[in-house]
Order: C-alpha cells, then structure tokens, then sequence
C-alpha cells in the first residue's frame, strides 16, 4: 500500500475560528432574550410570546452545542486519538442541535393545541412589542451567522466548483436555521397577537403556534438527515464517480475498491484500490487525482494486472 507523505490531519473549515466567535456572540444574545421573552409570556399570558420565549431557550441550548464543538475540535484539532482529526465534530453538533429542534417543535405544537382547546387571556400590546424586540435579536443573530454561512460555501465554490456539497459546516448550518427558527416564532407571534388584538381572532394565536411547529420539525429532519450522512461517512456518489472517470480513462488501470467519506467541512478521505498495468504507478495514480481539490486525505492501494 503506498500514501502520500507524511501531513497532519486538521480538516476543520477555512472559517472555523472566525465561525466560533460568530457562534459564541449569538449564544449570548439568544440567552439574554430568552429570559426577557419567558418573562414577557408569563405576564401577558400570551403562549405564542411564551412558546417563542422556551423556544428560544432550547435554541440557547443548541447554540451552545454549536460553540462548544467548536471549541472541542479546534482544541483537539491536533489529537492523535482521532485517525482523521475533529473535522467532524461539528456534525456532531449539528446532530444533537437537530434533535433538539425536533423536540421544540413537538413541544410547541403541543402547548399550542392545549392553548387552542382552552383559550387565556392575552396582553396584545406589551406580548407584541417584546415579539417584535425578539424579532429584531433574531435578524442580527441571522446577520452574523448568515455571513459565516455564505463564505463557507464560497470557499467551496472557489476550491472545488464540481462538488457542491464540499463545504457544508453543518455546525454553522445548525445554529443558523435555530436563529431563522427562532425569527419564524417571532414573525408568527407578531401576525397572531396583532390579529388578536384588532379582529379579535385570539384562536389564531395557537394556530400560528402549530403551524410553526410544522415547519420547525421540517428544517430539524432536513438538517438531521444532512449531518448523519456524513457522520456515517455516506459516500459522495459524484466525487466517487469523478475519481473513478480520472483513475480509469486512460485505459491503464481499473478502480476494485473506492472509499470515499467527508472528514471536515471542506475536506474528504478517498482509499482507491486499483489494477493496473505496468507502468503505472501510484504516484501516477495520484496526480491523475490532483484536479479532485476536495480530497485532503488520499490513499492509493496499487496490485498489478
């Protein structure tokens, strides 16, 4: 078996740093208008404030996941347990933050329906200036992060155009879509509590609860399924493709075995077992390989024909 020289294996993305520091501010926010929305729900009596306020509060939560993997990872960035260093950590954030926002939404939906069946009074005036200041905590959480979130994928656009799914940080994408989760709450509890307050529709303020909670539940498996395929190193069926064209085109060799997993945001593993005719070799093999910019990691196994 031949490999490449001798490197390190940190595979953390481009921005991580820079993604760590976003996500500790928004934490930090999140967590400072959790406890004013909380409060604001409970003496207004409005559950669609109080859903967003517990809302946000398991936000806070997962959002401090976000930071920690962070943290974790680059901390043992260069840890000799992990075969292919931490890249993956943040998945694993990315995960758990997933499975929490299942939770919260099943939790809204049910608080909401149980407001719905027996209807409160609500403060609309003060639940909907607090809704509103939420509101705008939320856009700059989502203005922070949004950044982060835009150069992670242009920075994979720029180093491997041809596999788009090269540069997902699925921690920063799981703190994202809790502050653009959050920011639906608010935008809801916004439309039901000023409808409760001029029409008098006070049943529209659970209703947008459990329409909420639907959408909510749609991101958590979307980003759910995203994070656990690279956690189970699904292999990246058009990078595989793309290797196994570059490997075998010239006619010279044939690909027996192909191993291809995510080890970081922007980075990939690739073992290829190939029969080949003399006199290729597998530093032939290799610079066949060069122009595939999302594979960090490649080894290449060599039998000949």
């Amino acid at each position: 078996m031949t490999t490449g020289h001798t490197h390190d294996h940190v595979f953390l993305g481009s921005q991580h740093d820079e993604n760590a520091k976003r996500t500790l501010w928004v934490v930090m926010l999140t967590v400072v208008m959790m406890v004013g929305e909380i409060a604001a729900g409970y003496l207004t009596g409005s559950m669609a404030l109080l859903a967003d306020g517990f809302h946000m509060a398991t936000h806070a939560g997962a959002l401090g996941i976000a930071a920690a993997a962070y943290a974790y990872a680059r901390r043992n960035a260069n840890n000799a347990r992990y075969s292919f260093g931490t890249g993956k950590v943040g998945d694993l954030g990315g995960f758990a933050s997933a499975l929490i926002l299942g939770l919260v939404s099943l939790g809204i939906a049910v608080e909401s329906v149980m407001r719905l069946l027996q209807p409160a009074e609500v403060q609309f005036g003060t639940a909907t200036l607090i809704a509103v200041v939420g509101l705008l905590v939320n856009i700059v959480s989502a203005l922070l992060l949004g950044h982060g979130h835009s150069h992670d994928h242009d920075h994979a656009h720029d180093h491997d155009h041809e596999h788009h799914h090269a540069g997902h940080d699925n921690n920063l994408r799981s703190a994202y879509v809790h502050v653009i989760a959050d920011a639906l709450t608010s935008v809801l509890a916004i439309a039901a509590l000023l409808a409760g307050r001029y029409l008098g529709w006070v049943w529209l303020d659970p209703a947008v609860g459990i329409a909420g909670a639907v959408v909510i539940a749609r991101w958590s498996w979307t980003l759910m399924k995203s994070s656990a395929s690279v956690l189970l190193d699904q292999t990246d069926a058009q990078m595989a493709a793309d290797i196994r064209t570059r490997v075998e085109q010239p006619g010279d060799a044939t690909v027996t075995d192909l191993h291809v997993w995510r080890v970081g945001p922007q980075a990939h593993a690739a073992i290829v077992s190939v029969l080949a005719h003399p006199p290729l070799d597998a530093d032939s093999v290799r610079e066949r390989l060069k122009p595939v910019h999302a594979i960090s990691h490649l080894t290449v196994e060599l039998r000949r024909a």
